[in-house]
């Protein structure tokens, strides 16, 4: 029987300091090269998850931007998307615009890109951005229609909870939406991808490809749930909400104690 294992990144298999440990990377690259099904999906790009995991070699497939592009690990080549309309990209940013948000709009045009009106931003925006400076993707515009050069796949607009939570009930039934604070700053974020996109669409598809027969979940946060409901096995680590632990077969260490990767091992995969 083929098992296919899935974490998720921040706050469950990197550790406080946003990095995975020289333990985890040699767990995983050594395991792989032995046959082990493992990919991590995180709402990171491939850009910054890659600099997270920096010394994780291993051939495998990586589920980023909370399931919107899946790319391998050791070339970056893209596996496979989902992407806005053009009517629903414009919808969604006169929507946004028309109530006082200036969102970062990601596209995809062969190499992935983000966009936003610098003299529009918020504060808590511009510090977003400039906590990922230099980065290859970021590509400032002048004008609305300039965000959408390329396949829309995501918007994210960070601004105080009461301004977001209206945007959020207006589009959480059409859209796959994420509300809640960032792990590491506390702002509030609002992010929204296609309907048809998720970390459980990914992993589904993922494993079905693959031809594993089984699959086992690690988590931390309320936006693991998706993934949690179709696995066979799903963990959530010691300091992960505690909505997400109710939802787990059973709470394992903390991500500061490499709990993926030593119950991994354990398990004898």
């Amino acid at each position: 029987m083929k098992t296919l294992y899935v974490s998720d990144l921040d706050g469950t298999l990197l550790r406080s300091d946003a990095r995975t440990s020289a333990f985890t990377n040699r767990v995983i690259n050594e395991l792989t090269q032995r046959g082990l099904l493992f990919s991590y999906a995180t709402a990171r790009s491939y850009l910054t998850a890659s600099k997270a995991t920096a010394g994780l070699t291993a051939r495998i497939p990586l589920i980023t931007y909370n399931g919107t592009l899946v790319r391998d690990n050791s070339s970056g080549k893209l596996l496979f998307s989902h992407f806005f309309t053009r009517q629903e990209a414009e919808e969604l940013l006169e929507a946004l615009l028309g109530s006082g948000i200036s969102p970062i709009v990601y596209t995809y045009d062969g190499q992935e890109h983000f966009s936003y009106l610098p003299r529009e931003i918020n504060e808590k925006t511009r510090a977003f951005l400039d906590s990922r400076k230099p980065d290859p993707r970021d590509r400032p515009v002048s004008q609305g229609k300039q965000l959408f050069l390329g396949e829309v796949f995501y918007f994210t607009c960070i601004d105080e909870e009461e301004r977001l939570r209206p945007l959020f009930e207006r589009y959480k039934e059409r859209f796959h939406c994420f509300f809640q604070p960032d792990i590491y700053s506390g702002d509030c974020f609002f992010e929204i991808i296609p309907q048809n996109a998720s970390k459980a669409s990914a992993i589904s598809r993922l494993k079905q490809e693959l031809g594993a027969d089984r699959l086992v979940v690690f988590g931390d946060g309320e936006n693991d749930l998706d993934m949690f409901e179709i696995a066979d096995e799903a963990y959530a680590v010691s300091n992960a909400s505690e909505k997400l632990k109710s939802a787990a077969t059973a709470v394992i260490g903390s991500n500061d104690e490499d709990a993926v990767a030593n119950w991994i091992l354990d398990a004898g995969c």
